[in-house]
């Protein structure tokens, strides 16, 4: 269900924030969009992806978070499910810039409206995972825009933030990399 609100009593949003709903509340150019919580199949993707690619993302200086505010200013962020970028972005806020983003879709959700958003942050690539059947999406920046890239031969996506493959294989999003390779 859809809901806009021209203005928000401030006593629901303290009540939001004295039970602690509002941490994945994000501010679209000042309008705040409440994003309900992610549900067990999202949570469970997340969780797995992020276990195999936080090591190889440190391995290569970044620091990685989950749902972290990434900020263009005080009201203008977003709260990705996933975000990987290096210690000089960090702020007590959250994150000032990032080198790569996860998205993990969840019905009726905005993903595909914050895409603009991360490409004006600076944003490197965003990863677009659908959690039911193991498939992924990738956007890399080209002249500002985060833009689709498409899958190789074999339907394999190149993170270069990461240096994975990424690839379907009979129901199971498989990562690659130079010394291993993983199954989530």
């Amino acid at each position: 269900m859809r809901v806009l609100m021209l203005d928000a009593p401030q006593a629901m949003l303290d009540e939001r924030r004295r039970l602690g709903h509002d941490v994945r509340d994000e501010m679209w150019d000042g309008v705040l969009h409440m994003v309900p919580p992610p549900g067990g199949p999202h949570q469970r993707f997340s969780l797995s992806f992020v276990r195999v690619v936080s090591p190889l993302a440190e391995r290569r200086g970044l620091v990685p978070h989950m749902e972290t505010g990434l900020f263009r200013s005080d009201d203008d962020y977003r709260v990705p499910d996933q975000l990987y970028c290096r210690p000089k972005h960090l702020s007590e806020r959250g994150a000032e810039g990032a080198e790569l983003v996860v998205e993990v879709r969840s019905k009726g959700d905005e993903t595909y409206d914050k895409i603009d958003f991360y490409g004006r942050v600076g944003v490197r690539e965003m990863i677009v995972a659908h959690p039911r059947d193991r498939r992924v999406e990738l956007f890399r920046a080209l002249g500002g825009r985060l833009v689709p890239v498409q899958p190789g031969a074999t339907g394999e996506l190149t993170s270069e933030v990461l240096g994975i493959v990424l690839r379907t294989v009979d129901g199971k999003l498989e990562i690659s990399w130079s010394e291993g390779s993983a199954t989530v």
